[in-house]
């Protein structure tokens, strides 16, 4: 049964995603920030509730990545058509995760490797887009100049960790060809 209350939640995470896409792109960051909070509090709880009660499932393992990896998108999205961060950023980040995609893809299609997990490289770009997105909603809601300095250095993180987590991921697959 695919339909349980942590699949549920990651459903509503989904459906929050254009909410605070919106808010973001007409510069309401306090809304899309807070919006963004309750949206990652789904995410929690759904991992949560999974866990604790069993439900997890083959649908949930696919569509809670897919759902965190929208929403994300979708916040740096709506984050430079409100002109608060710059659109190579977002290029750059929608890049790696293409050439992730594209790379899993071939993977699959022509190899019997089936364990994709996320590099530490990977998690850590994760960590810092997520950083440097709250950062800059927090500037920008609160005109706050340390959170604007904060999410400077954390969006430098962010363009670095792309850069270094895609050539990661593309050194693994190689690897694992040479070792066939």
């Amino acid at each position: 049964m695919w339909l349980t209350i942590p699949n549920l939640l990651t459903l509503v995470r989904i459906v929050m995603t254009p909410f605070i896409l919106i808010a973001l792109s007409k510069g309401q960051y306090m809304i899309g920030g807070w919006t963004f909070g309750a949206a990652a509090f789904t995410d929690i709880l759904d991992g949560l509730l999974a866990r604790r009660f069993g439900s997890q499932s083959k649908i949930g393992q696919y569509l809670d990545p897919i759902a965190d990896k929208i929403l994300l998108t979708s916040i740096y999205v709506g984050l430079a058509m409100g002109g608060a961060v710059p659109l190579w950023i977002v290029l750059l980040i929608i890049a790696r995760d293409l050439w992730i995609l594209l790379l899993s893809g071939v993977a699959l299609q022509f190899t019997e490797f089936r364990h994709l997990q996320p590099s530490l490289w990977g998690k850590a770009s994760t960590f810092f887009q997520i950083m440097a997105a709250v950062a800059v909603m927090a500037a920008r809601a609160y005109g706050n100049d340390w959170f604007l300095k904060f999410s400077t250095a954390l969006l430098a993180g962010v363009a670095i960790l792309a850069v270094v987590s895609g050539v990661d991921y593309s050194l693994r697959g190689v690897a694992w060809f040479r070792r066939r």
